[in-house]
């Protein structure tokens, strides 16, 4: 068995990882940290998420800091604030036996200020996402000239949130003779082109088949009609007391909605979205991580970084429309040796879609009918009674019940008062579940179920109501780019958008219309580059091939320059 001993790292760190608890490393780890440790190459490593690529790559940097420098030596890229807090924290607590190492995390939603006190104080090691950095670099508020190390995390992540001209800028702002160390679950086009335009001379580390699921996850669904989606989750909760799940949706507002109703409906449930401030994702959070909560429902976006080692299950209440979507998410489960089950509830129409992650995954899904009341009922009365053996008696507070009780019951045997006693505690429960109706769809009637399971593209944008943008092709926009833009700003998916009107210096889009207030509102005080993003609704006849309109400009004022809202008077 390989130890970190081995591995050749300092004798500080491993001091360090023997009090962290930390005794036998990954196989990502033992892989590659002896490389990062001598090669002066870049390096690629492809592993899946939960398999402890931040100690993969943190403790071979954390080796190669002069503590007695106080600039900025190296710098990691993450795609969420929530995994550049982890990494940072990370960082620290591996660091803890040589001082001088000073890791600082920068992201938005916290104040920019001190986070530029807490780099000019002295950080040679910042974690940031691109935004924020941008931003940073944009006030000359960051030096990235002396920077050894660039550490690019969860690669292919922040490609599909958009950061790919992000990812070019702050690369461009980075010594040419730097290593840099890119780390992805998948190894997609766009991550491909990032190594090659920025990489030179790459060592490759793979641990594990390129683009499989992790053998330690189940992957299970469930077929229901659309209208019974939320009584199936609520049954596969009932159904696994002991359940610690994460509920992915596709919307912030069908998060907040669903969150709503199953904290009405008695569960410990909680959103984390976009359109909470950084305050309230850190209490949702805490509230998470101390098990204070059983359901944490949370967008693809939201829950990137989201590092709880004990999820048991990750639950696709909206499956996603990308692979790579699917690894990500079902990867919050099974970390850190543990299994864990990830369960897609679905309408016939998305059993192809299935299929197609089966072959592109090269793993299984197994159908799992939605639990019906007996199924419910005996898992509650069974986790009842683990509660009763693991309980401690507190024989001084019930006193003398406990002695008349003795008395009363005296003339019944063991068996009979376990017969009256479930009759008495579980009857009401029995009751409640046992007359539940069978939800699941019946599979042989596939063909005429689907065609009402979900309108077709034309009829859900019928209504046309269509966004107007301040940015286009000569913001670097094309459809592509666009496209992953507003998904990655408003937290909806592909398929909820349709016709894209790309033009200089502006843009239309096709929002379904259901989503459009989502859409507008998540742009509401955006800024791209520094520059204030105008959204509005288009004018005119838009979805019955009329040209759209640009909104009028406020009375008395003219633009400024090319079209972006600006104005003056």
């Amino acid at each position: 068995m390989t130890t970190f001993q081995e591995l050749g790292l300092r004798a500080e760190v491993l001091l360090a990882l023997e009090e962290l608890g930390f005794t036998k490393p990954t196989p990502v780890q033992e892989r590659a940290i002896p490389l990062l440790l001598t090669t002066e190459n870049d390096v690629v490593v492809l592993a899946q998420t939960g398999t402890g690529k931040t100690a993969a790559f943190g403790l071979p940097l954390l080796e190669d800091i002069d503590p007695g420098q106080r600039h900025v030596q190296a710098l990691v890229l993450a795609p969420t604030r929530e995994l550049c807090v982890q990494i940072a924290g990370d960082l620290e607590r591996f660091a803890a036996h040589l001082p001088g190492i000073r890791p600082v995390a920068v992201y938005g939603g916290a104040n920019i200020r001190e986070q530029v006190r807490a780099i000019q104080r002295g950080a040679n090691v910042v974690v940031a996402t691109p935004g924020r950095l941008l931003d940073l670099l944009g006030r000359n508020a960051v030096d990235l000239s002396g920077v050894r190390i660039t550490v690019l995390d969860e690669a292919d992540e922040m490609l599909n949130m958009g950061f790919q001209e992000d990812l070019s800028d702050i690369l461009q702002s980075t010594p040419a003779d730097k290593r840099t160390w890119l780390f992805s679950a998948t190894m997609g086009g766009e991550v491909r082109h990032i190594a090659k335009r920025y990489m030179r001379a790459t060592e490759e580390v793979q641990v594990g088949e390129r683009n499989t699921a992790a053998t330690a996850i189940q992957h299970r669904y469930a077929v229901v009609h659309a209208r019974d989606r939320y009584t199936a989750l609520k049954r596969f909760v009932d159904a696994e007391p002991d359940l610690f799940a994460i509920v992915f949706c596709r919307t912030k507002h069908e998060t907040q909605e669903l969150a709503t109703a199953l904290i009405k409906d008695g569960f410990a449930a909680d959103a984390i979205h976009g359109d909470l401030s950084q305050a309230q994702r850190d209490h949702v959070m805490g509230r998470y991580r101390a098990r204070s909560l059983q359901l944490l429902i949370a967008t693809d976006v939201a829950a990137r970084g989201i590092d709880v080692s004990d999820v048991t299950h990750v639950i696709h209440y909206d499956l996603p429309g990308e692979a790579e979507s699917y690894t990500h998410r079902s990867g919050r489960t099974a970390r850190a040796g543990r299994s864990g089950i990830s369960l897609s509830i679905i309408g016939l129409r998305e059993v192809n879609k299935v299929r197609q992650l089966e072959r592109m995954l090269k793993t299984h899904f197994t159908y799992v009918p939605v639990p019906g009341g007996g199924d419910i009922g005996r898992a509650q009365v069974l986790a009842y009674m683990k509660r009763l053996k693991e309980v401690e008696v507190d024989r001084e507070a019930l006193g003398q019940i406990l002695r008349t009780a003795r008395e009363e019951l005296a003339a019944f045997s063991q068996e009979e008062l376990i017969e009256r006693f479930m009759s008495v505690a579980f009857h009401r429960l029995l009751d409640q579940f046992r007359d539940l109706p069978d939800i699941n769809v019946d599979m042989s009637r596939r063909d005429h179920t689907a065609r009402v399971d979900r309108p077709s593209s034309r009829e859900r944008f019928a209504t046309g109501r269509q966004l107007f943008i301040n940015l286009g092709s000569a913001d670097g926009f094309d459809k592509g780019r666009m496209l992953g833009y507003v998904c990655g700003i408003s937290g909806i998916t592909g398929d909820m958008i349709g016709r894209m009107l790309i033009k200089d210096v502006y843009s239309f889009i096709d929002i379904e219309p259901d989503h459009f207030e989502q859409v507008f509102n998540a742009f509401k005080g955006a800024n791209y580059k520094g520059r204030k993003i105008r959204v509005d609704e288009a004018q005119g006849a838009q979805g019955r091939g009329d040209r759209p309109r640009a909104p009028k400009r406020p009375a008395g004022k003219r633009p400024v320059g090319r079209a972006h809202g600006k104005y003056r008077r």
